[in-house]
């Protein structure tokens, strides 16, 4: 069942909207060869396997801090504008036919706790990573439910802080914000695969007066 989230900050909070964007010019880094990437999110011409460079460093650096058995796994980055848009409005219209007692704004604000809305989308920044945890072999860890779950279909298990989840799974998941936390990322509290760094939603989480990474081509 659908219920409003009031006591999380969400992606189509105007305040993240009015966050202005100053981008630095950093261009997008490949991260298949610096740290392990999945190909279920794979597109043909390997956007989803780029992040803007000042992220994939940190990246790199929070995999330096996980305990031994432990690694990143990268699920997607970069996300084409267009691909963004259609993700976005496919699940407010699915919402929209599921709970046909939302209003227009209701079920906006309802897509934005799963996916963000195109004008303030972190990933057409390249400045957002899905990721979860394996261990030397590719194998993941048990996280409480897959990656991208939307919060009806795992009945809000995909909350980070979720309660209903294993006592192992909330363990992993405080292995990995162990590891993210420290080198400057902030996790969007709905999607507890979801990290950020430089784009507005971190600015505002942050306190700081801009982003530094926009919306970006990928060439």
């Amino acid at each position: 069942m659908w219920q409003q989230t009031s006591d999380i900050v969400l992606i189509s909070d105007p305040r993240v909207a009015a966050i202005p964007v100053r981008d630095n010019g950093e261009e997008l880094a490949d991260v298949r060869g610096r740290l392990r990437v999945d190909e279920r999110m794979a597109d043909g011409s390997g956007a989803y396997a780029h992040l803007r460079s000042g992220l994939l460093a940190r990246l790199e650096r929070a995999e330096r801090r996980l305990p031994d058995g432990f690694h990143l796994l990268i699920v997607e980055g970069y996300r084409p504008i267009d691909t963004q848009r259609r993700i976005f409005e496919e699940y407010r219209d699915g919402l929209r036919a599921a709970f046909p007692e939302m209003s227009p704004d209701e079920a906006h604000i309802a897509a934005s706790r799963y996916v963000s809305p195109v004008d303030v989308a972190p990933h057409t920044a390249g400045a957002a990573v899905d990721l979860t945890l394996c261990a030397p072999d590719g194998t993941e860890y048990d996280m409480g439910t897959q990656v991208d779950d939307n919060p009806e279909e795992s009945d809000g298990g995909c909350y980070t802080d979720a309660t209903n989840i294993s006592a192992e799974a909330r363990a992993h998941r405080k292995i990995l914000a162990a590891a993210l936390e420290p080198v400057g990322l902030v996790n969007y509290p709905t999607e507890w695969w979801h990290w950020s760094f430089g784009d507005r939603y971190w600015a505002l989480a942050e306190g700081r007066p801009y982003a530094v990474y926009g919306p970006h081509r990928f060439a």
